[in-house]
């Protein structure tokens, strides 16, 4: 189950030897898997030694490139509808084109929201219709492979097959990258308080040169919010639900330590109640709107408003504007706002 990649005939096969048996497993992975709720274990100097990781002490540490692109800092695009493809194309022209972006021959690397062995109609997590545009978009702009990747919460080959994720990245010629062990490798962050000797996935990087954060708009129940700052909790390995007790610092070190090319953020429809995970519809709320752009602070600070808050109700927005990570004041990047 947990090959790194997979190509169409692989997937297929897959598919239908699986299936009731993936949704069982799928049960059982939310049942027996690390959760992200509990674990409120107090974080201390030995946090590195209960973190997982099988990397050897004198292994060398290793930091993530800078993906972002300073010649187009700041922009921002809001796009009002309810077909996420039709959504996707407009954010991404109102940018500036993908062709700004992405260029002929570059490896991207889509970071997903794969959290959890769910429906995607449930919306807690990336939308396949929305991972499907942007890995043809990428293409289109002659990129020379895509890849996609998240540490799940639940069992990872069943939240990669039930959300649709795996389905939408093999079907458009993308390679899926499951987390396993050996693809962590201990990461300290410079001046952070957390990220310190922690098993981060590494070989999903290798060889890209540009980086794509997609998340939805949920509730969440610890730290009010789940978006694309939140989304660099799915980089972790190891036992990183210790970080809980101080959920606000982990999101900021993780943008700290995350810098994409650019992000897309799903409100097409926002999970009001009960999240992240969700599990109802009732849980949803219709909101039609798609944010992208280069300053996930400010992307961030709008998806808020779709859950009826401010930046001022979620700490970790101020405190990585703090850090320099972007602007929690969207309204000053003069966004485009289009309806479609």
């Amino acid at each position: 189950m947990k090959n790194e990649n997979f190509n169409r005939r692989q997937f297929i096969t897959r598919t239908i030897r699986t299936g009731i048996a993936v949704a069982v497993a799928g049960t059982a992975g939310y049942l027996f898997h690390d959760p992200e709720g509990p674990g409120d274990t107090i974080i201390s100097d030995e946090a590195a030694s209960i973190s997982g990781s099988r990397s050897s002490d004198h292994e060398s540490l290793w930091s993530l490139p800078d993906f972002s692109i300073p010649d187009l800092s700041g922009r921002l695009a809001v796009v009002k509808g309810e077909n996420r493809g039709k959504t996707l194309d407009a954010a991404v022209k109102a940018l500036g084109g993908i062709d700004l972006f992405i260029k002929k021959g570059d490896v991207v690397l889509i970071k997903v929201n794969a959290a959890f062995a769910s429906s995607p109609v449930l919306c807690a997590t990336t939308h396949p219709d929305l991972l499907a545009g942007m890995i043809r978009l990428c293409y289109q702009a002659g990129a020379a492979k895509v890849k996609v990747t998240d540490n799940p919460i639940n069992d990872p080959a069943s939240c990669f097959l039930l959300t649709g994720i795996e389905g939408a990245a093999i079907q458009n010629g993308a390679d899926l990258i499951l987390p396993r062990d050996e693809n962590f490798r201990l990461l300290t962050l410079e001046n952070a308080r957390l990220i310190k000797r922690w098993p981060v996935l590494k070989t999903p990087f290798d060889g890209v040169t540009k980086l794509i954060s997609m998340a939805p708009v949920k509730d969440h129940h610890r730290s009010g919010a789940s978006m694309i700052l939140k989304n660099g909790y799915g980089l972790l390995g190891g036992r990183r639900n210790i970080f809980h007790q101080d959920i606000h610092t982990i999101i900021t070190e993780l943008a700290r330590m995350v810098k994409s090319t650019f992000v897309i953020l799903d409100g097409t429809s926002t999970m009001m109640t009960n999240g992240p995970t969700g599990g109802s519809l009732s849980d949803l709320k219709p909101t039609h709107t798609l944010i992208a752009g280069t300053d996930p602070v400010a992307v961030d600070s709008f998806g808020a408003t779709l859950l009826g808050k401010t930046y001022k109700d979620l700490p970790h927005l101020v405190q990585a504007q703090a850090a320099g990570v972007g602007t929690v004041d969207y309204t000053s990047l003069k966004p485009s706002i289009l309806t479609i």
